[in-house]
C-alpha cells in the first residue's frame, strides 16, 4: 500500500527527530511498522485515523507520531500489538544505552569479541600497541556515537548507513586520507618532534626522511597516505648523488665519458639502496594506530635516466621480496602509471619498465596500474589514489596552478543499498523514496564530519598543518578551514551492493540486462548529482566513493539477514558485493568484468578500482599485459588478483586451499605463518590471512533479542 492511497489526507512534510533534526515525513516507515506488527491488512484504516489525528500539520514530532499511533492501536483493540510496539521501542533505547556505554564495549574487547579484535585485517591484535589502539577506539566509538546527531548514530547502529572510522572520529577532529606533499617538505625542510630537518642532499637521506614523514602523518590522521609521482619527486635528490660522484670521479678518471659512466653506476646503486631501504622501513613502521601505515607509492611518468632507474628499482625490489625468505611485501601499495606514447606499446621509451611492472604483478600482485588518460577524464587531473582507492578531483589554486599533493579527504559515510532494495519489495517508486530519505541521513552525517574537522587547530597535527604535509603551512592558532574550503578537500558518500540491488529487481543473472544495468547506473548517478548540489551549497567537494567495504560486506549482510531472513542470492551468501563489481560467483573473464564495470566510475570518481581474477600468471605475463592494454581506454584503475602463495616447507607456489581453519598449503597442509607466505587481496588491497585473521565485524541488532516480536522491527527514532 503506497502513499497515493492516502492522497485525500494531507501528509506532514517534515518530521522533527528527538535530536531536533528535521527529515522528510515517510509514510512507508509507518506501513513497515504495521506490517511487522502483523497489521498489514488493517494498515489503511489505522493510518487514515492516524493522519486525521495529526491534523494536517506541516511539521510533526516523532514523539507525537509514536503517542498517536499507540492511541489508535489501543482504540481498535490491538492491545497485544501496542504492547509489542512499546517493547520494541524500549529495547531500542536499551540497545542505544549499551552501544554508547564505554564499560559495556570495553568488556566485549576484554573478552576478545571477534567483531572488535579482528575488524581490521591489517592490525595484529596480539601486540600491545594495537591493543592500546583498540582500547582507545572502543571508548572513542561510544563517545562518538553520543556526539553525533542521534538519528544518524541510530542509523549507523541499525545498518542503514555506516559512519566510517568511528573509533577516531568524531571524538577527535582528525582528517581521513591524503596525498602528502613530499616535494614541498623535502625541498623546504620540516620539523618532527624536536628535530628541525633540512632539505636532503642525497636520495638515501630523502627516502629516510620520507619514512619518518609517513610514520608521523599516519599517526596524525586515520586514513591512507600516498606519495604521488615519487620517481619525479626523488629525482633532484638522486641528481645530487650523481653530481657528487661525478665530481669524485674527476679526481681519478681523465676520460669524461668514463667519468659519467662511473657516476651513473654509483648513482644507480645509491638509488637501489635508497628504494630498498624505503621498502623495509615502511614495513617495519608502526603508527600509533597499531598497524603498518597504509602507504601508496605512485610512479611511472618520469622520463629521465634517474626517474627510470627509480621506477626499475621499486619494481625489482618488490619482485625480490622481503627478508631471507623473500616474502611478498604488503605495503607500500605500488601504483604504476601507463601512458600512451610513454610506456604503453613496444617502441615507447619506457616500454621496458612496463614489462618489468607486468612481471612484478604476476609474482607479487602489485603494482596496480593507473591509465593516465582515463584518470584525467574521470577525475579532472592525473594523480595517484589516496590509500586504497580514494581520488581527489582536479583542482586549481587562486593562481590557476593545478594542485594535487597536499590535499585530503575529510571522511566517508556509506549507504546500505541492498537494504533499501529489500525494504522496497520490488516497488521502484518506493525504492527511490527510501533512497532519498537515507541520502539525507548520509548528508547530515557528512556535514557533521566536516564540521568536526573544522574544530582542529594546527597544533593538533603539526606535521599536517604546520610543516607541509598538507601543502600550505599554517601558523599556530590559524583557521584550518582554508585547507578544506573551495573544494580543496573532498568528503565522500560511499555505497555497497549494486549487484544485490539489481538482483532484487531483475533476478540474480542481470549483468547482461540493459534495463537492469541502466537502473543500477542511475543509482550511482543520483548519488553523483546529489554531490554536485551539496558541493555548490557548501564549498566542500562531495564525491561518490565505491567503498572498499572490508567489514561492511559482512556487517550489512549480517544485519539485513536478521531483519529480512535469508534471501536467495542476496543475504544467503553471507556477504554483499563490493561497490559496482560483477558477481564473483560467476567467474567472468577479465574482459567481461571490465566491460560490465567500466560505466560506473564516471559517476563515482571519488573512489573506484577494478580488479580481475587470474590463474597463476608467472609463466604467461603476456596474458596480463593483454588485459592491461584492453583496459587502457576503458577503466582508470586496475588491480591484479593472482595466486602467489608460497610454502617454505614443501616449496609449493600457487594458491593455498581455503579450509575451516583458514588457508593451508594444498600439498602438505602447512598453515603456519612462520613457514608460509599467504597473501590475498582484500577489497582492493593485500593482506595476510594467516598472520591477521580476516574476520569481519558482526554487530547485534535489536530484533535478534526480541524474536517473539519479529525480526528487524525498529521504530525510526
Amino acid at each position: 500500500m503506497q502513499v497515493e492511497n492516502y492522497q485525500k489526507y494531507k501528509l506532514p512534510k517534515m518530521v522533527i527527530k528527538t535530536d531536533g533534526y528535521e527529515v522528510p515525513f515517510g509514510l512507508y516507515k509507518l506501513e513497515t511498522v504495521l506490517a511487522k506488527l502483523g497489521l498489514a491488512d488493517q494498515s489503511e484504516t489505522i493510518l487514515v485515523e492516524l493522519l486525521k489525528k495529526l491534523g494536517h500539520a506541516q511539521v510533526v514530532k516523532t514523539t507525537v507520531i509514536y503517542d498517536e499511533l499507540l492511541s489508535v492501536l489501543k482504540k481498535h483493540g490491538y492491545e497485544k500489538e501496542a504492547t509489542a510496539f512499546i517493547t520494541v521501542h524500549k529495547l531500542d533505547e536499551e540497545d542505544w544505552a549499551k552501544q554508547t556505554d564505554p564499560a559495556v564495549r570495553l568488556s566485549r574487547l576484554q573478552s576478545k569479541d571477534p567483531s572488535l579484535v579482528h575488524e581490521n585485517a591489517n592490525k595484529d591484535s596480539n601486540v600491545f600497541n594495537t591493543q592500546r589502539d583498540l582500547t582507545a577506539g572502543t571508548v572513542g566509538k561510544t563517545l562518538g556515537l553520543r556526539m553525533m546527531p542521534k538519528h544518524v548514530a541510530k542509523a549507523h547502529l541499525r545498518g542503514d548507513i555506516h559512519y566510517h572510522d568511528l573509533d577516531y572520529t568524531p571524538w577527535s577532529p582528525m582528517t581521513n586520507c591524503c596525498l602528502i606533499d613530499f616535494k614541498e617538505m623535502l625541498t623546504n625542510g620540516f620539523k618532527i618532534g624536536n628535530a628541525e630537518v633540512e632539505s636532503p642532499h642525497s636520495i638515501q637521506t630523502a627516502t629516510a626522511q620520507m619514512s619518518q614523514i609517513i610514520a608521523n602523518v599516519a599517526s596524525s590522521q586515520y586514513g591512507g597516505c600516498s606519495a604521488d609521482r615519487i620517481d619525479e619527486v626523488l629525482e633532484p635528490f638522486a641528481m645530487k648523488n650523481y653530481e657528487k660522484h661525478l665530481a669524485e670521479s674527476k679526481e681519478y678518471i681523465e676520460d669524461p665519458a668514463k667519468q659519467e659512466e662511473f657516476a651513473k653506476k654509483r648513482t644507480k646503486k645509491d638509488i637501489y639502496d635508497a628504494m630498498q631501504a624505503l621498502e623495509y622501513e615502511i614495513n617495519t613502521l608502526f603508527s600509533s594506530q597499531g598497524q603498518t601505515p597504509f602507504t601508496t607509492l605512485g610512479f611511472g611518468l618520469g622520463t629521465s635516466w634517474i626517474s627510470r632507474e627509480i621506477q626499475k628499482s621499486i619494481l625489482k625490489i618488490r619482485i625480490g621480496g622481503l627478508g631471507r625468505e623473500k616474502r611478498t611485501a604488503i605495503f607500500p601499495k605500488l601504483v604504476f602509471t601507463i601512458k600512451k606514447g610513454l610506456n604503453l606499446k613496444p617502441g615507447d621509451p619506457n616500454y621496458d619498465i612496463k614489462q618489468l611492472a607486468v612481471e612484478c604483478a604476476t609474482k607479487r600482485m602489485y603494482p596496480d596500474v593507473l591509465m593516465y588518460d582515463k584518470i584525467k577524464e574521470l577525475t579532472g587531473s592525473f594523480k595517484a589514489p589516496m590509500g586504497c582507492r580514494s581520488f581527489l578531483q582536479g583542482w586549481k589554486d587562486e593562481q590557476g596552478s593545478e594542485v594535487n599533493s597536499g590535499r585530503m579527504n575529510l571522511g566517508v559515510v556509506t549507504l546500505n543499498l541492498p537494504r533499501i532494495a529489500l525494504e522496497s519489495k520490488g516497488d521502484k517508486a518506493l525504492f527511490w523514496k527510501i533512497f532519498n530519505d537515507k541520502l539525507q541521513v548520509c548528508k547530515t552525517a557528512l556535514d557533521f564530519k566536516v564540521n568536526r574537522v573544522l574544530d582542529a587547530v594546527p597544533e593538533n597535527a603539526p606535521i599536517l598543518y604546520q610543516y607541509g604535509a598538507f601543502g600550505q603551512r599554517l601558523k599556530p592558532g590559524e583557521d584550518v578551514s582554508k585547507l578544506f574550503k573551495n573544494e580543496r578537500a573532498t568528503v565522500s558518500i560511499g555505497y555497497i551492493g549494486l549487484y544485490e540491488v539489481g538482483t532484487t529487481f531483475y533476478g540474480p543473472n542481470w549483468e547482461h540486462n540493459k534495463e537492469a544495468h541502466d537502473f543500477t547506473l542511475e543509482i550511482v548517478k543520483q548519488l553523483h548529482d546529489a554531490c554536485l548540489v551539496w558541493s555548490k551549497e557548501s564549498g566542500y567537494h562531495f564525491s561518490v566513493y565505491s567503498t572498499p567495504s572490508e567489514s561492511l560486506t559482512d556487517r550489512f549482510c549480517k544485519l539485513d539477514t536478521e531483519r529480512f531472513g535469508e534471501v536467495k542470492d542476496i543475504t544467503d551468501k553471507d556477504y554483499y558485493t563490493n561497490s559496482f563489481h560483477y558477481d564473483v560467483r560467476k567467474h567472468p573473464t577479465p574482459f567481461e568484468k571490465l566491460q560490465f564495470e567500466m560505466d560506473y566510475p564516471k559517476y563515482a570518481a571519488g573512489g573506484f578500482i577494478h580488479y580481475c581474477e587470474y590463474p597463476n600468471l608467472r609463466q604467461n605475463p603476456k596474458a596480463l599485459e593483454a588485459v592491461w592494454d584492453f583496459a587502457y581506454d576503458k577503466v582508470g584503475y586496475l588491480g591484479t588478483n593472482t595466486p602467489i602463495d608460497h610454502c617454505y616447507k614443501c616449496g609449493f607456489e600457487g594458491e593455498f586451499k581455503a579450509t575451516a581453519r583458514g588457508f593451508e598449503c594444498p600439498d602438505c597442509g602447512n598453515h603456519d605463518p612462520k613457514t608460509c607466505d599467504c597473501v590475498k587481496r582484500t577489497c582492493g588491497y593485500l593482506g595476510n590471512p594467516l598472520q591477521r585473521p580476516m574476520v569481519h565485524g558482526r554487530h547485534a541488532e535489536i530484533a535478534s533479542r526480541a524474536k517473539n516480536i519479529g525480526p528487524g522491527m525498529v521504530f525510526d527514532e
